[in-house]
Parts: structure tokens; sequence; C-alpha cells
């Protein structure tokens, strides 16, 4: 009842600006329709238009608030975070595709540009690409083009929109689960505000940092990789001394991701505002907004890879769940830029043995670093089958089963189960990486409190063969 009062009156809201929108749409159409409003009018229709559009996500974002403010302490809560899990996933993964995407191919373009053969003046390179059944043919200019075209297209929404929803995501999964997944006690025994205050404010500073170093060190770039690799290692080294291990690697990529879109926000849209806009008075556009724009690009080339990895570590404990977890994610985010250097290279045609080679050798020597040790020795005596059993029922079933007892799970985690003894030898090898290799279960800093002989027992039935009988 109190539910449906309450997104009624959101409604009240909601539909109004949806109206206006549409209102506003039609008057757009309109007007070039009929070829009576001029630019500045145009512009200010698209403004209201815009903020319109952000009055829509906002009345959307207080809808889900209320929403889960309302279901706080039901049974639907876990339903409801599900949802904004899934939701706001698909909406982060849609975006950043178009966002790297686009980063992969103008980089691409870049690279691959004729730089000398029958050129313009004006002109920097050109491209000849074929697409789709059609021809296409590109030029970029020096600086900008003597008369800018009423239909410019900008590249910015999709890092924007990738960062919010990323952001979002972050809040859902590991800041609303802060115990179960943001702290480890045995990590740093810390408050959840105070662990979701320092993970909000080490991205803020984490910007502010490499936006100074980008301004102070523009004209040295080996000084720049050296420092700035340095400051990466050092917050990979913080989050991994205040976060669990999953939360200090969405941190780490967090922060790249937070650089990204920072980077586009605050440099590379100003400066092409201010290049178009000197274009359009007459006056030659600045140089140094095209070469700090430039600079932020590539950076954001550089980190694409690396936080890609971090986007899908949360599935593979064998990383963040390693003892010097930090080294692993800061050798895997070298060995993955190092690949995109080598690309980037061979789109310019330049010839390089060595990068892609060390590349992979040190994303090889991650992998063997952390294998589990199997030592069957420590292992005296063949572990039955029920003694598995009843440490999970008393440990881990508590929440992986069809009706958890968990006073925040109210469905098994990811739907795994371990109903049956079936259930139980089926996800033999994930038990093995997150009770044994990880220690990241159970959830909630051990909150079933397993102990290390109980995990040492699931070791042993799993290395002498996991056997049922």
């Amino acid at each position: 009842m109190i539910a449906g009062i309450s997104i009624g009156v959101w409604l009240l809201f909601f539909i109004p600006i949806v109206i206006v929108t549409y209102r506003l749409r039609s008057i757009k159409e309109a007007a070039q329709l009929k070829s009576t409003t001029d630019e500045r009018s145009m512009e200010r229709i698209g403004s209201v238009q815009n903020l319109v559009y952000a009055s829509i996500v906002v009345m959307a974002l207080i809808g889900v608030a209320l929403l889960f403010f309302l279901l706080k302490g039901t049974l639907y809560e876990s339903h409801l975070k599900d949802w904004l899990n899934l939701t706001i996933r698909l909406m982060h993964i849609t975006f950043g595709i178009a966002w790297i995407g686009a980063s992969f191919y103008f980089v691409f373009l870049e690279n691959s540009l004729n730089r000398t053969e029958d050129l313009r003046d004006e002109l920097s390179g050109n491209l000849w690409a074929i697409h789709g059944g059609g021809f296409y043919y590109l030029e970029k200019y020096k600086l900008a083009p003597k008369k800018i075209p009423k239909e410019l297209h900008w590249f910015k929404y999709e890092a924007y929109f990738t960062w919010l929803t990323g952001f979002a995501l972050l809040i859902v999964v590991y800041y609303f689960n802060a115990k179960s997944y943001l702290i480890d006690t045995a990590v740093l025994d810390i408050s959840p505000r105070l662990a979701i205050a320092f993970g909000i404010i080490s991205l803020i500073w984490g910007w502010v940092i490499y936006d100074i170093l980008c301004k102070k060190l523009i004209k040295k770039p080996v000084a720049f990789a050296l420092i700035g690799g340095l400051f990466l290692i050092g917050f990979a080294w913080v989050y991994a001394h205040v976060f669990s291990g999953r939360a200090a690697y969405i941190h780490f990529g967090a922060l790249l991701g937070t650089i990204m879109a920072a980077n586009v926000f605050f440099v590379i849209i100003p400066g092409q505002k201010a290049m178009v806009a000197a274009a359009k008075n007459g006056l030659p556009p600045n140089p140094a907004h095209a070469v700090a724009a430039g600079m932020r690009s590539r950076h954001n080339n550089y980190f694409t890879f690396p936080v890609l990895f971090v986007m899908i570590s949360n599935h593979f404990p064998s990383t963040y769940g390693n003892q010097y977890q930090w080294i692993v994610l800061i050798a895997i985010s070298i060995g993955l830029a190092g690949i995109k250097h080598y690309l980037n290279l061979r789109e310019q045609k330049k010839v390089s043995f060595f990068i892609m080679p060390i590349s992979i050798l040190l994303l090889f020597a991650v992998a063997f670093y952390t294998a589990p040790q199997s030592d069957r020795a420590k292992c005296t005596y063949d572990v039955t089958f029920q003694e598995v059993t009843t440490i999970i029922n008393n440990k881990c079933v508590v929440c992986h089963s069809n009706e958890p007892k968990d006073d925040i799970w109210k469905v098994a985690p990811k739907g795994v189960m371990f109903n049956t003894a079936e259930d139980i030898f089926n996800h033999k090898d994930a038990i093995y990486q997150q009770v044994v290799v990880s220690k990241a279960m159970p959830f909630n800093n051990n909150q079933t409190g397993i102990t290390e002989e109980e995990r040492a027992l699931i070791e042993c039935w799993i290395l002498t063969g996991a056997k049922t009988k």
C-alpha cells in the first residue's frame, strides 16, 4: 500500500516532465521544418531539452531511492538489489562498450592516417575505409576548418554515462553491502561509513593528483610515465590495505575510470569547445588545447584494458584473493597496457619485437604465481564427503540454499545452492576458490565462523580427489 502510494506520487512529478519533453521536441522539429528559428534559439531549445532529460534521470533516481527505503528490511530488499544490479550493470556495459569502442576507433584513425600523400595544407591526414558495404573518406584538420559546420557530433555522453552507471553500480554492489563486499576485518577493521567515505574521497584525490602530474610534466613524458606509475602502484597498495580483495580491485578500476571520465569532462571537451568557439569567431585555435586533449586521450586509451580486466576480476578470486593481490593487479595492468601499446604501434605500421612477448610473459608469470600450491603431504587421511557436507551445511547453507536464513541474502547469491550432495560436488571448484584460495566466503567477514581447520578439511577433500563415497 505504502509502496503504491509512493510510486503514484512519484509519477505525478514524472509524467509532466515526459509530456514537456515531447512538446519541446515537436516545437523543435516544427521550427527546423519551417526554417524560422535561428541557431541561438535552437541552442536554447536544446538546452531546455537537456535540462528536462536531466530531470527525468533525477526523478528516476529519486523513485528508485524511495522504493529502496520502503522495501528495506523486507523480503523484497534483496530482490530489488538484484534487479538494480542487473539493470545498472547492463547500462554500464552498454555505455562502456560505446565509449571504449569510440576510443579504440579514434586512436586507430590517429595511428592510421595518411600524412604524406596528396594532402591539402590545412589537413594533417586522411583515411579511406570500408564498412557495412560502403566506402568512407575521413579527413583530419591540423586545428580547425575555416567554417565550422552546423551539425558537429560530440563524443562525450558515452564517457559521462559510463562513469555515472559505474559509480551507481559501485554503490549498489559495494556500498549497499559494505559489510559483505567492501570491508574485510582481517585486512582492516573499519566502519562501513568510514570505508565508503574513504573510497569516494580517494577517487577525488586520485584525479587531483593525476591532473597535477599531467600539467607539471606535460613536456616530460618519461618522467610522467615513471611518477604516474608510482602513483598508481601507491593507490593499488593503499586499496589492498583498506578494503577486501574484490573491493580493492574495483576501486582501482573506479580510479582509472574516474580519471578517464574527468579527462573528457575537464580537459578534452572544454578544449574542443574553445577550439570551436575560436573558429566561429574567426580566430586561430590555441594549439595547446589540442595537445592537452590528445595527451589525455592517449592516457585513456592505455587505461582501457586494465579497466576491462577490473570489470571482470570479481569472478576470479585467484587474482584478488592472492596474498600480494596489489602486485598481481599492477602486473596485470602493466601487461595489458603493454599489449595495447603494441597494437597502437602496429596501427602506425611500426615494428616492435619485444613489447608483445614481454607483456605476454608478464601475464603468464602472474598466472603461474597465482596458481594454488598443492600440498597433499599435509593431508594425513582421506577426508570423507560426509565431513565436508557437515561443514557446508553448518557454515554455507545459511545463504546458499533455496530458502536462505541470512538477514541480508533472501535469495542464494548468484543462484548457487548446496541443498543436495550433488550440488556440493558440482560446485567443488568454486568452493575451492572461494573458501580455500581467496577465503572470500563466508560473506560478511566470515559471519558463520568457519575455521582454518575446516577450510583445510575442504582443501584436502578436493586435493585427494573429491570422493563422494
